[in-house]
C-alpha cells in the first residue's frame, strides 16, 4: 500500500472539527467551574452537548484512524521521538475518550439525566450517588487539565515541525502543500 503525503481529507475535516470543539469545551469547562453565574446552566447544557458531540466524533474517527493509511513520520526522527509521538497520539485519543465518559458517568451519578435536544434521555452509567459523584467531578476535573497539557504539547509539536524543522509535518493535516 501506498504511503499518502497528506492524512486523507476525511481524517483533516475530522481533525480540526474536533479541535474546535475540544478547545470549546475545554474552555467552556474552565470557565463555569465553581461559577454561581446565570449563563452557568446554559454554558452546561452547551458543554453537555459538545461533549456528546465529541464522543461521537472520536468513535467515528478512531475508525477512520484503523481502516485509512496515513503518512509516516519524517524518517530522521529519532526512534525516541516516534514513540514519544504515537503515545501522545494514544493519550489524546485516550482523553478524547474519557473527558465525554467521565462528564456522563458525572451527570449520571449526580442524578442529572443527559438529554439529547430531540428529548431522547441517555441512559445513566453509573448508579446515583453523592460520593461517586465526587469522585467523578474529580477525575473529569484531572483529566481535562491533562488534556489542556497534552493539546499545549500537541500544538507546540505541530509548530516545532513547521517552524523548527520545517519538516512537513504540519501539511499532513492542514493538507496544504505537500511534504518533501
Amino acid at each position: 500500500m501506498n504511503t499518502p503525503l497528506v492524512y486523507p481529507l476525511a481524517m483533516r475535516l475530522m481533525h480540526w472539527a474536533m479541535a474546535a470543539i475540544i478547545l470549546s469545551l475545554l474552555f467552556l469547562g474552565v470557565s463555569m467551574v465553581d461559577s454561581l453565574a446565570p449563563w452557568q446552566n446554559t454554558a452546561l447544557q452547551i458543554h453537555k452537548l459538545l461533549g456528546l458531540t465529541a464522543l461521537v466524533l472520536v468513535v467515528l474517527r478512531l475508525i477512520l484512524r484503523l481502516r485509512l493509511p496515513t503518512p509516516d513520520l519524517p524518517e530522521d526522527l529519532s526512534a525516541l521521538q516516534k514513540a514519544g509521538a504515537k503515545g501522545a497520539h494514544v493519550l489524546l485519543y485516550g482523553a478524547m475518550l474519557a473527558m465525554p465518559l467521565s462528564g456522563w458517568a458525572m451527570q449520571s451519578a449526580a442524578g442529572t439525566p443527559v438529554v439529547l435536544p430531540w428529548g431522547t434521555v441517555l441512559p445513566a452509567l453509573v448508579p446515583e450517588g453523592l460520593k461517586t459523584y465526587g469522585l467523578l467531578r474529580e477525575i473529569h476535573g484531572i483529566v481535562a487539565w491533562l488534556f489542556i497539557a497534552l493539546v499545549i504539547a500537541h500544538i507546540a509539536a505541530a509548530l516545532h515541525h513547521k517552524l523548527v524543522r520545517r519538516d512537513g509535518v504540519l501539511s499532513t493535516m492542514t493538507g496544504c502543500k505537500s511534504r518533501r
